[in-house]
């Protein structure tokens, strides 16, 4: 270095502002500093930005249907990291997801003065406070305010927290400066859970790691660096991960009991790299590209980036060569949520073969050409995934048990008036003949694991079971790579037992189904654990009760061989719904056509208790309970009833089913959009005046998913809801190619191709396939029922990419716990299974 650059280097270390942190050395190709004031600023958004930092104050808030969803209150995005969560007033040192979560009262952002406000309440305990965050003198003041004491009730309980992302901090090291002056203590953070635990206030609780008045978190990383101090509280460091697998370290400062006004204040700084810009990542399939079809590539960029003027497409020889096949200049497509963006179409490149792109010094991993990519991509999900999920079944692996056949004393009626978690609820009545907390026999077979969690959501099975049965009448499936044998409750992986895989998870299904019919004379809600403890069981599904009856006669611990007084079965909610038994009815219906032949007893009960639901729910008024909040009760009364005559007419051609499609139709079209797959399906069994009253809602229904390409550079309609939405991706696509089949000439078959080209890479945030296992790079680390492991469940299917408001896209693949993003659930694996078998039909027909 020159003499002139130390003299500067050393000015303008000596001008750091007091409180701040200026940081030089090498990083990332520029130098590291602290944010200064003038840098850190409220844009247009609504949070605190400076290059490769935001601080955002409540612009997203705790998941109103699953509590605490670790995306609220104070965050940080950190060099393009989310790494900072859940900055608010909390009663627990280390909150888990049902812990005490406040009351949103409003949001004020003031520009004037470069601050964001949000206005809370703990209502039970008539507490209301306000959060502050204001970005000055080289970092962020985030303070708390009351025009009241803290409550006595919760003195020495309520406390300032700010929640760091483990797997962002794992190995890096933390020093606290105590409250003694010159005194330090240093740590690193552990790779797994390690501190004390201790009784606080009657529950067990995490003890600190570290305390004092300032704490720094990974000085050694320019890219992590964040400090965190107080004049006046003392700050406690926590590990949340001995409570909960997916806790948080989490800073912490009890509120004082005797202040009124500003009653906390902490002072946030962040070291950032000089000029630090997010590497362009190129959205692309991981799982290939057929020949014939468009093949469209896009860049993400960092909107600090500098498009560059070229794009290549390199091929890959059996040698290790590589050559240059196609160099192109990629198109602007403009601004979408952070990012800017680019295309690159590669479509007149067919030869097949081993490929890669590269965009400046990003070179993708190796992808396919090739007229078979999607004949086997469908395989992880039937031959792995399915059988996993696969309730009172002992399920094995080569020499890996996945579980043993769980749930055999499933289920005790659930107690009436009663809100459960997870969007279950019991209302007044059990709706049938049995007393609350009575057993209900024969509950105990089929079904699968809804998802990352055990129970079964009848709504679930349903959209499964349709699904698959579409699926091998399209297609004609007949994969056998498993052996099921029912009576046994027997799953053994990759040993084929002569029967097509596909009818035998059919079958699994509707034996569920008809047990309910059966049990109740009617759907149940769904099945799950009674007790919050046990619903957050990871691991074998076996362990979560003792497969025995429970008998409240017996002792807690006493068994008679057959029952138990251990009180640990699972409820069903069992609240009449009309909608619901619609459902099940159209998942009979479609299951008694494919079930023929190969098991033709159960195909004729399916298609008898189909029509026997028709025919009762037509004899009274549709039974509708209604309760805040819940998803276990089916849809819309008129989109259930309407699935159920398609199925129906499609299983026996009566009448009956065609008229009431034709009188529903009117009302039914007014909702094109929800009824459009059902729609598509029954359109080649009317008559051609049924098909045009259709037709020009098919072109408008597809002008609509047209400007889903003025939306976003990916061309589908991504979803901003708390729930990533691959799976409104899939059905969407499902539904385009069964328009497709009616209406050619109206639907491109491109529409069929794009989404699952976004499912496996061409989606924002990066170019990982969302499908475990499929593709070169897939999902390693998800929300299935071993997600405390760090691994994945090949064949799943998680959501994707969460947009988190206001425009940041987010997928994590290094922390499993966040279910909006990770969590796959069993109905989107039957729908992608679809999708491939249909875009591998169009192709290659």
């Amino acid at each position: 270095m020159k003499s002139n650059q130390r003299l500067a280097a050393f000015l303008l270390a000596l001008a750091g502002t007091a409180g701040g942190m200026l940081f030089f050395g090498c990083s990332g190709g520029g130098m590291s500093t602290s944010v200064s004031s003038q840098d850190l600023a409220l844009n247009d958004s609504g949070y605190f930005e400076a290059r490769g930092l935001n601080v955002m104050v409540f612009s997203n808030w705790y998941d109103g249907s699953f509590d605490d969803a670790k995306i609220s209150g104070v965050e940080i995005i950190h060099h393009g990291i989310r790494t900072v969560t859940n900055g608010d007033v909390r009663l627990n040192p280390t909150p888990g997801q049902w812990d005490a979560i406040p009351e949103f009262v409003e949001r004020k952002v003031d520009r004037d003065n470069g601050r964001i406000e949000a206005v809370l309440k703990y209502s039970k305990y008539d507490f209301q406070y306000t959060i502050r965050g204001e970005a000055r003198d080289g970092g962020v003041y985030i303070s708390v305010h009351t025009e009241q004491l803290v409550p006595a009730a919760l003195e020495g309980i309520a406390g300032l927290n700010l929640e760091f992302l483990p797997a962002a901090y794992f190995g890096k090291s933390f020093i606290t400066d105590r409250l003694a002056p010159g005194t330090q203590e240093t740590g690193v953070f552990p790779l797994y859970p390690s501190s004390d635990m201790g009784a606080i206030h009657g529950e067990t609780e995490p003890l600190p790691l570290a305390s004092g008045k300032r704490i720094t978190l990974a000085p050694e990383d320019p890219e992590r660096h964040i400090s965190v101090s107080s004049s006046e509280s003392e700050l406690l460091l926590f590990d949340g991960r001995n409570k909960a697998q997916n806790g948080w370290f989490v800073v912490r400062s009890l509120l004082p009991a005797d202040k009124s006004g500003k009653i906390m204040e902490w002072f946030i700084t962040a070291q950032t790299v000089r000029n630090w810009t997010r590497r362009p990542v190129i959205a692309h399939s991981q799982a290939g590209y057929h020949p014939s079809q468009r093949k469209m590539a896009v860049v993400e960029l960092d909107r600090n980036d500098t498009p560059l003027s070229s794009i290549r497409l390199l091929k890959v020889d059996s040698h290790g060569g590589v050559t240059r096949t196609l160099t192109g200049s990629p198109e602007p497509w403009g601004a979408y949520l952070r990012y800017n963006y680019l295309t690159f179409d590669f479509s007149d490149v067919v030869e097949p073969g081993v490929y890669m792109l590269e965009y400046g010094d990003v070179r993708t991993a190796t992808f396919r050409i090739g007229a078979d990519v999607y004949r086997n991509a469908w395989h992880p999900t039937l031959d792995v995934f399915f059988p996993i999920q696969m309730d009172h079944m002992f399920v094995r692996e080569a020499y890996r048990v996945w579980h043993g056949a769980s749930h055999l004393d499933d289920a005790l009626q659930a107690p009436v008036n009663h809100h459960h978690f997870d969007l279950y609820a019991q209302g007044p009545v059990t709706g049938n003949r049995f007393k609350p907390l009575e057993h209900i026999p024969g509950l105990n077979v089929g079904g699968w694991y809804d998802a990352g969690d055990f129970d079964i959501r009848t709504q679930t099975q349903n959209a499964v079971i349709i699904d698959l049965a579409r699926v091998r009448e399209m297609f004609g499936i007949d994969r056998d790579q498993t052996t099921i044998k029912q009576k046994d409750r027997y799953v053994d992986m990759h040993v084929p037992d002569g029967q097509p895989d596909i009818l035998q998870q059919i079958e699994h299904g509707v034996i569920q189904l008809l047990a309910q019919q059966k049990a109740v004379g009617y759907a149940v809600n769904g099945i799950i654990a009674a007790h919050i403890w046990q619903y957050r069981h990871l691991g074998d599904g076996v362990n979560k009760t003792d497969n025995l009856i429970y008998n409240p006669r017996l002792d807690s611990l006493q068994s008679d061989g057959h029952t138990s007084g251990t009180f640990d079965d699972r409820w069903a909610f069992t609240n009449r719904s009309t909608p619901l038994n619609y459902g099940s009815a159209a998942a009979l219906a479609a299951a008694s056509r494919v079930l023929k032949g190969y098991n033709d007893p159960l195909a004729d009960e399916c298609l008898t208790f189909a029509r026997k639901i028709w025919a009762e729910e037509h004899s009274h008024a549709p039974d509708i309970f209604r309760y805040p909040g819940l998803n276990t009760i089916g849809g819309a009364l008129e989109t259930e009833e309407f699935r159920a005559a398609v199925e129906l007419l499609h299983a026996t051609g009566d009448d009956i089913y065609k008229a009431r499609i034709e009188d529903m139709y009117p009302d039914v079209e007014k909702q094109f959009g929800r009824h459009v797959a059902q729609i598509a399906q029954v359109v080649p069994l009317m008559d051609e005046s049924f098909r045009k009253q259709v037709e020009p809602q098919v072109k408008a229904y597809m002008e609509r998913l047209a400007s889903a390409e003025r939306l976003n550079p990916f061309g589908v309609f991504i979803s901003t809801g708390g729930w990533a939405g691959n799976g409104g991706v899939i059905q969407t696509s499902v539904t385009c190619y069964l328009l497709h089949r009616i209406f050619p000439e109206l639907v491109d078959p491109e529409y069929v191709c794009r989404g699952l080209n976004y499912i496996y890479g061409c989606h924002p945030d990066s170019d990982i396939s969302f499908v475990s296992g499929v593709g070169t790079s897939s999902k390693k680390v998800a929300y299935g029922n071993n997600r405390a492991d760090f691994t994945f469940l090949a064949g799943g299917v998680v959501p994707g990419v969460l947009i988190l408001k206001p425009d940041f896209p987010e997928n994590k693949e290094d922390w499993p716990f966040f279910w909006g993003e990770n969590e796959y659930v069993v109905n989107v694996g039957a729908g992608y299974i679809f999708l491939v078998n249909a875009v591998n039909e169009l192709l290659n027909k």
